[in-house]
């Protein structure tokens, strides 16, 4: 399937291994990797963040296939969850850097045209959210009011 605003049509993407138990080489406990996700998610990082830490420094490869849930079901069973979705989070964020910047260079046409097709992003993934309930019925985005939502 090609991309909303791009020429792109993205087939290539990497591959999960077949095998869903934890490599022999992994010796940390799902105790372990539950805490090490918790003590992130308090600093601030998003659960995309956590699984490159946690893959890159602590050297455990899938977190599901250690414990059997993801890092998104791990935050939420502990309550830390995020309120917004990532995904949706920094598509408002990118919005609210290009709404800053036209506010300094108004007759940049090229950012208005821009700044309307991430604008699309946005309510057509907030639809998405808001159908499987991942956000309230009544929740809207507003560009005027977006800037508090990524502060």
């Amino acid at each position: 399937m090609g991309r909303m605003h791009s020429f792109g049509k993205g087939m290539s993407k990497s591959a999960l291994p077949f095998k869903r138990t934890p490599p022999s080489w992994c010796k940390a406990t799902t105790r372990e990797v539950v805490e090490q996700i918790v003590k992130f998610a308090k600093k601030g990082a998003t659960p995309s963040r956590i699984g490159i830490t946690l893959r890159d420094s602590h050297g455990i490869p899938q977190v599901k296939n250690l414990t059997g849930r993801k890092i998104l079901r791990i935050l939420k069973h502990q309550g830390i969850a995020p309120t917004l979705p990532e995904d949706l989070y920094f598509l408002i964020k990118k919005a609210v850097s290009v709404k800053n910047h036209l506010d300094r260079q108004k007759r940049d046409y090229d950012a208005k045209y821009h700044l309307y097709t991430i604008e699309a992003r946005v309510h057509r993934l907030s639809r998405y959210y808001r159908r499987t309930k991942q956000l309230p019925a009544n929740w809207r985005y507003d560009s005027k009011t977006a800037k508090a939502l990524v502060a």
